[in-house]
């Protein structure tokens, strides 16, 4: 199972078979890896005395793993433009497996911070696992496959909260980071196994400085939006690793503009298909954040307040697994609307059936079942759009910046998130009451409400934002059999791939 799967051969069944063994092992790897995302969140009010620390020290747990994912996704794809794909692969593995293990080790928090960054490096596997279906899949599979692996960031997050909630509940919470550690081991074996090793690698020199200067912005941006909550949007603390943030990043722009081998091809980046496509990546995201942040609160709100579910952490973990579920179930309708309509309208339209979803929302709030369709209509629609978004950048950029391209892709979806974390935690932190005197306030029903809307508006400015891209620019979103296919892989079989 070591070999190229040419286009040629995509109606032998020998080389189905092949692919899909070669799908099922990016999807069980992809979602072991999304899976990181939301882990520790069942425990979260737990962390403080586990480890021995304050609860505003504990939050890094959570955030940590939000660092890394969006500092080394752009150098992990870039690595595997540069050495190959299947080499970053299973390289990210095995970082999962080192960083599932110290925190499975550990009761320091220094150490566990430690060991959830490198568990979110290792989130740099899905971009590249996308970026690889096109060169080993035959292209009549590959809308398929493309869209069931994007899908994954937001099924392991969905998933992952029942899961976690699930062995937190009975066992050690060390049994959490074991388990990843089991997962992440298969994940290295059939990685290094099954995967396909084509002489896909482009030369060139690794752009550190870039690397450094793009971290450094990134860690100032999204620790001052993460943490603004806590620290007070007006602290010197906030505004400073913002704003340096900013200068950084703008400082980073202008070297890799002037860069030989730059980390990130701004000039590629800034094409319109590409810009529009990352911009919509952003809003999209943040309506997938906006509902696995609200709708779990609001399943767990008391019902003394009147319009609270009162369910338990594990029943509202439960209650959020179909909606995840519904992102993977919608991939193969993902592909039929890529093949049909292309990448442009099926992006867009899943960015309007995610606006759709919210707007459901605001007048589901009654019973959990209410709240399940909301939030399916709702993942329905990412699921749609997280599939597309792939398939128009790899259609638009060269296949030496193909990991790296999808990696910031898939960075600026991470940026949504964290921007709606943080709207959100303003929105129910300031629309508050209290339920009975001596206790703590909580958001009101119209605060939850009210963020159901922002996610409505987000989700359908992402839509318009998409129809802007020129329709000329969009026709080739879809991958077609072309008789360049054949010959592209004949190339690699040609070239010893093994």
């Amino acid at each position: 199972m070591s070999s190229v799967l040419p286009a040629s051969e995509a109606v032998r069944p020998d080389a189905e078979r092949k692919a899909k063994w070669v799908i099922g092992v990016l999807l069980f790897s992809s979602l072991s890896a999304a899976l990181m995302q939301s882990l520790v969140i069942p425990i979260q009010s737990e962390l403080p005395e586990l480890l021995n620390t304050s609860a505003s020290n504990a939050s890094w747990v959570i955030t940590a793993t939000l660092l890394g994912a969006g500092v080394t996704m752009p150098l992990v794809g870039r690595l595997a433009d540069l050495v190959g794909k299947k080499p970053v692969l299973v390289a990210s593995a095995a970082l999962l497996v080192v960083g599932s293990l110290i925190c499975a080790l550990s009761d320091s928090l220094g150490i566990v911070l430690v060991g959830r960054v490198l568990q979110g490096a290792a989130m740099g596997y899905i971009p590249v696992a996308i970026s690889l279906v096109r060169e080993v899949i035959p292209p009549r599979m590959v809308n398929s496959a493309i869209a069931a692996v994007s899908a994954t960031l937001g099924v392991g997050g969905a998933l992952g909260l029942p899961l976690a909630a699930w062995i937190a509940q009975g066992h050690d919470w060390h049994d959490l980071f074991w388990v990843a550690t089991g997962l992440a081991v298969a994940m290295t074996v059939l990685s290094f196994v099954v995967l396909p090793h084509v002489h896909d690698a482009h030369p060139a020199t690794i752009d550190w400085l870039g690397a450094v200067g793009l971290a450094l912005g990134l860690v100032g941006v999204l620790v001052g939006v993460s943490k603004g909550g806590d620290w007070g949007w007006s602290s010197a603390s906030t505004i400073g690793l913002i704003v340096g943030g900013v200068v950084i990043l703008l400082a980073w722009g202008w070297y890799e503009l002037r860069s030989k081998d730059p980390l990130v091809d701004l000039r590629t980046m800034s094409a319109r298909p590409i810009l529009l496509t990352n911009i919509a990546a952003v809003l999209i995201g943040f309506g997938m954040m906006a509902q696995s942040i609200v709708v779990p609160q609001l399943l767990q709100m008391p019902k003394a307040t009147g319009y609270g579910l009162g369910q338990t952490i594990l029943q509202a973990g439960l209650w959020m697994a179909p909606g995840g579920l519904m992102m993977l179930l919608f991939a193969p309708v993902s592909a039929r609307l890529l093949t049909n309509l292309g990448a442009r309208i099926t992006l867009s339209i899943g960015a309007a059936v995610l606006a759709a979803g919210y707007v459901a929302a605001v007048f589901l709030t009654g019973a959990p079942w209410q709240l399940v369709v909301a939030s399916c209509i709702s993942m329905a629609g990412v699921g749609v759009g997280y599939a597309a978004m792939p398939t128009m950048i790899l259609s638009h950029v060269p296949m030496a910046e193909a990991a790296s391209s999808v990696s910031v892709n898939t960075l600026m979806r991470s940026i949504g998130t964290t921007v709606a974390g943080a709207v959100m935690t303003v929105v129910l932190t300031s629309r508050t009451m209290v339920l009975a005197p001596g206790t703590p306030e909580i958001p009101t029903h119209g605060a939850f409400q009210l963020c159901f809307v922002i996610g409505a508006v987000a989700a359908a400015l992402g839509a318009v934002v998409v129809l802007l891209i020129p329709k000329a620019a969009a026709r080739g979103a879809a991958p077609v059999h072309t008789t360049a296919d054949d010959e592209r892989d004949d190339d690699l079989v040609e070239a010893g791939a093994h």
